[in-house]
């Protein structure tokens, strides 16, 4: 059953360690059982409650699974094999596209404004104690969020977006409560879930967002928690318009304990207006990450939400790493309000090789998402053919099992690498990798 891989350990602790290790490190498979419990307490001479013990820690941290009779087996994707391990080698003097960065050429130069709080750090030195949130940050954020309809409510800082969800989920949830994710979604979300031990329900997207039937058929199934991307979603490019989110703000409403968690991924770089969700659940986060445009090295994201979920995100923040930089969070400060990104003209310039690939592809009669944002979505109906084919051709691009639970294949092209002269080369290339589909639904 495992092989020649012999689980070792006398308590919980260790025998869930030996699992972890094996699966890191390919000795036991995704998708292989793992022995009854007390087959596997009898070889080892302890408790059949120890190995209880262990599995059900494999099982909050992601590791493994279990399957009613069928017994326990390692996850499909376990939380030490990431989805970030489906990556494609870039062939010599070939073009990636698969990675999901903004074009360098539209980041502003950060040395000024690090520079310049850096000064005033040696004139106010932070130090223990100190409010960790930088009050001018606050009112900057505020002002936008206002602007925006977010309702009101405290503020704190994350060392990105991906922190801020799991800050927020592990506030709430316990192991084993059901998170209703977008599928195609943010792959690193996708994983996140089943590592903090919860369970993803996929909600299906359309350009508009995700589907309301999806996401009322998640919440009536036990879901306790909603991620949504309001803008430039990843990897699809949809955004939420005005009528999608009244018809998500009324299910909600129905459903007023959920948790929702809006990731403003597109903050920044798009020009689609903002249609927040936030204010029917007695719960919820919206999240303002300076990653995209400012860059992913700037790791400072804003968190508004309800003052419990601030609350205890702050709280928890202060036992582990105590606070994100204030000096970071001045560099930000200076960088929003000194206009260092001209938002208007990143989003056009995103939007126009965005825009125009997606008319290649479809003059070639391939169907192609990309509403917002940095990527576009590509249904194919052989994945690994697709990329592979593109590779041959020069092009790296993303598989779409990267961003997938239970939706159709497809590819993510990241655009912003691209230039005017690259889109008619690109869309033939696509073009002759994947069939065209018919339908323009995906999800």
């Amino acid at each position: 059953m495992l092989g020649e891989y012999p689980i070792e350990g006398r308590g919980a602790a260790e025998i869930a360690a030996s699992v972890e290790r094996a699966v890191g490190a390919g000795a036991l498979q995704p998708g292989q059982p793992l022995p009854p419990m007390r087959e596997l307490a009898t070889r080892l001479g302890v408790n059949p409650n120890t190995v209880a013990a262990a599995y059900r820690t494999l099982r909050e941290r992601g590791v493994i699974e279990t399957a009613g009779r069928r017994g326990s087996r390692v996850r499909p994707k376990p939380a030490t094999t990431g989805r970030e391990e489906l990556r494609v080698e870039v062939p010599a003097g070939g073009r990636d596209l698969s990675a999901g960065n903004p074009d360098p050429a539209l980041l502003p130069r950060l040395a000024p404004a690090l520079a310049a709080a850096a000064e005033e750090g040696d004139r106010r030195p932070v130090l223990y104690g100190d409010d960790p949130v930088d009050p001018e940050l606050v009112r900057t954020a505020r002002a936008e969020l206002d602007a925006d309809g977010v309702p009101e409510g405290p503020l704190t800082v994350t060392s990105g977006s991906l922190d801020a969800i799991e800050r927020v989920l592990a506030a709430h949830l316990r192991p084993g409560d059901a998170v209703a994710v977008e599928d195609p979604g943010w792959g690193s979300v996708l994983d996140l879930v089943p590592a903090l031990g919860l369970r993803t329900l996929p909600v299906g997207m359309d350009d508009d967002g995700p589907r309301p039937e999806d996401l009322r058929r998640a919440l009536e199934s036990g879901a306790r928690a909603l991620i949504v991307t309001d803008r430039a979603q990843n990897p699809t490019g949809a955004s939420v318009t005005a009528t999608r989110a009244r018809a998500l703000r009324a299910i909600l409403r129905d459903h007023p304990r959920t948790l929702l968690i809006e990731d403003d991924h597109g903050h920044g770089i798009v020009d689609l207006p903002l249609h927040p969700l936030a204010g029917v659940t007695h719960h919820w986060a919206v999240i303002r990450s300076a990653s995209k445009a400012y860059g992913p090295d700037l790791r400072v994201a804003v968190v508004a939400g309800d003052p419990v979920t601030v609350d205890r995100v702050r709280g928890r923040q202060r036992l582990g790493p105590g606070w994100v930089s204030v000096l970071l969070q001045r560099a930000v400060v200076r960088l929003w309000t000194q206009g260092a990104v001209d938002r208007a003209a990143v989003a056009k310039a995103y939007g126009a090789r965005r825009d125009a690939l997606v008319d290649a592809l479809t003059e070639r009669g391939v169907v192609a998402h990309g509403r917002s944002g940095m990527n576009v979505w590509v249904p194919v109906p052989d994945e690994t053919g697709a990329v592979a084919r593109l590779l041959q051709a020069g092009w790296a691009v993303a598989p779409g099992a990267r961003f997938r639970v239970s939706s159709p294949p497809g590819i993510r092209i990241t655009i912003s690498a691209l230039t005017e002269q690259d889109i008619s080369l690109l869309a033939d290339a696509v073009a002759a990798a994947v069939r065209p589909s018919p339908a323009r639904v995906y999800g």
